[in-house]
């Protein structure tokens, strides 16, 4: 049976003991980063093995947003803005902001459908506040909650109709962080009204454009006092299930992230039971991923279910694949001239 966790393997290559750990495990789904990518044919080739060591078309997925989140780089592929450049066109010409993130959008998840990656973590749809931790940063559609929802859920849809799948995040928000939460845990001491108007509001907007969700690793007092938001029943209960409405395929950011304190296994464990349907943990390491399988459980309910839909809209995508055409990159760097970037 499938196990709720996407994991990552630790180099270019499939080895013969990773191969066999999924073989018997059987994670839903696998992640890439910088370190498993050299070339097209050997992402290729390592999209291909990882499948084929869980016996199932499983989900193949990457953060590719542009700007400094880029995992597939230069020389090899093509440079894309980072989201702020489409918030910034917006402020002048939002026909034009929208076009041009179509474009980058479709030309970015046709680069990952021809690697047999089928989804992509992206939109982000973070409010980012004046002041806060550029952990986000370049990385959200600015500080407007319209602009925001309006503009990821361009980027999703034209990620869709170029064949890749989108993931929302990072919910319930991560646009007030004052630290890195890769480090440490954020705390946002914002009320939950604040909070329900701005941070939450281009999530519920978005609620039902992608079939996958990841949460955010930080603290909201004026919601849990207590646990970060991957690991509080209370967030993921009132908040993402229920003031923002998502009810797609939950994963957890990050399981190795700093800001979740205590043994890898425990977090994984707190994870699921909190509920978040699968974990997700990236780094490739051997031992850490040895530890959540003894913690986490295979898919079931309602969990599975969500999967099912995940999977089958995943599928379509896949199948509806339509290239970007042939003159989508001069067309970009057009509409992008005014703002001196390309």
């Amino acid at each position: 049976m499938t196990s709720a966790a996407i994991l990552g393997c630790a180099g270019l290559r499939l080895a013969a003991d990773e191969a066999a750990f999924f073989r018997e495990l059987d994670p839903y789904g696998f992640i890439l980063f910088k370190r498993n990518v050299d070339s097209p044919e050997q992402v290729r080739a390592l999209t291909a093995a990882l499948r084929e060591c869980v016996g199932r078309d499983a989900p193949v997925l990457v953060d590719q947003e542009g700007g400094r989140v880029q995992r597939l780089a230069e020389p090899r592929w093509r440079r894309y803005p980072p989201a702020e450049t489409f918030a910034r066109l917006a402020a002048v010409n939002p026909a034009a902001a929208a076009e041009a993130l179509r474009l980058s959008a479709s030309l970015m998840a046709n680069d990952l459908a021809e690697l047999g990656i089928d989804v992509d973590c992206v939109p982000l749809a973070d409010v980012r506040q004046p002041g806060a931790h550029d952990v986000i940063g370049d990385r959200a559609f600015g500080e407007d909650p319209a602009t925001v929802a309006r503009l990821a859920r361009v980027q999703a849809d034209a990620i869709a109709a170029a064949g890749v799948t989108g993931v929302l995040k990072h919910l319930p928000g991560h646009g007030r962080s004052m630290v890195d939460s890769h480090a440490e845990l954020p705390r946002v001491d914002a009320d939950r009204a604040t909070l329900e108007a701005v941070d939450f509001a281009p999530f519920a907007a978005l609620a039902d454009v992608v079939p996958y969700g990841m949460t955010g690793h930080l603290l909201f007092p004026a919601l849990d006092p207590e646990r970060p938001s991957t690991l509080s029943p209370i967030v993921i209960a009132e908040v993402i299930r229920g003031f923002i409405g998502f009810d797609g395929l939950l994963m957890s950011d990050d399981l190795s992230m700093a800001a979740l304190g205590g043994p890898i296994g425990a977090r994984a464990s707190a994870s699921l039971k909190a509920g978040c349907d699968v974990v997700l943990h990236c780094n490739g390491r051997m031992d850490e991923m040895t530890a959540i399988a003894a913690e986490i459980t295979e898919l079931a309910g309602v969990s599975a279910m969500r999967a099912a839909r995940a999977d089958a809209e995943r599928r379509r995508n896949s199948a509806r694949r339509i290239a970007p055409p042939a003159d989508a990159p001069q067309w970009l760097a057009e509409l992008l001239s005014g703002l001196g970037t390309a």
